[in-house]
């Protein structure tokens, strides 16, 4: 009996799955279309709540196809409490777990996961910290944009 719901339910994941990061991409390509300073400048208005509640929702919605259900106990901590949250180890897909949870902050990632195909475009909406592992200064550079964004105010998203 497993084995035929397993046959039933795998392509039936998979192509969920991929009408669920299709739909996230469509979302992550409106909300930066036409993004003024891209990149420079934090997101605001709509098009940071279509991030935040959109783009979360996805996530959760991904994962539940995949078989998850994550239950939160606490209250995740404000902007003003936690302008940075420590993720550990950060080691997989896992991580876009805590990103859903925590209405979508803003990550740090390599560079070059940026120019992958449709999930680069769902990384840069995310309005990461790219590191580039070919220069030498981007560990500095990386912490001195983590602390410019902590001590912004409010003005970018949270950073994990």
């Amino acid at each position: 009996q497993s084995v035929l719901q397993g046959i039933i339910l795998l392509p039936l994941r998979a192509i969920c799955m991929v009408f669920v990061l299709l739909l996230a991409w469509l979302v992550a390509s409106i909300a930066t279309l036409c993004q003024p300073g891209r990149g420079l400048l934090p997101l605001e208005g709509w098009r940071r709540r279509m991030i935040q509640t959109t783009l979360s929702g996805l996530t959760r919605a991904a994962y539940f196809v995949m078989g998850f259900q994550v239950k939160v106990k606490g209250k995740v901590a404000s902007l003003a409490e936690a302008p940075i949250f420590v993720a550990a180890p950060h080691s997989s897909f896992f991580d876009a777990i805590i990103c859903a949870l925590t209405g979508m902050p803003s990550i740090v990632t390599r560079e070059e996961n940026l120019s992958t195909p449709v999930l680069g475009r769902i990384i840069s909406s995310l309005q990461p910290v790219a590191v580039s592992r070919q220069d030498p200064d981007s560990r500095k550079n990386t912490v001195a944009e983590i602390t410019r964004r902590a001590v912004s105010r409010g003005q970018w998203p949270q950073v994990i």
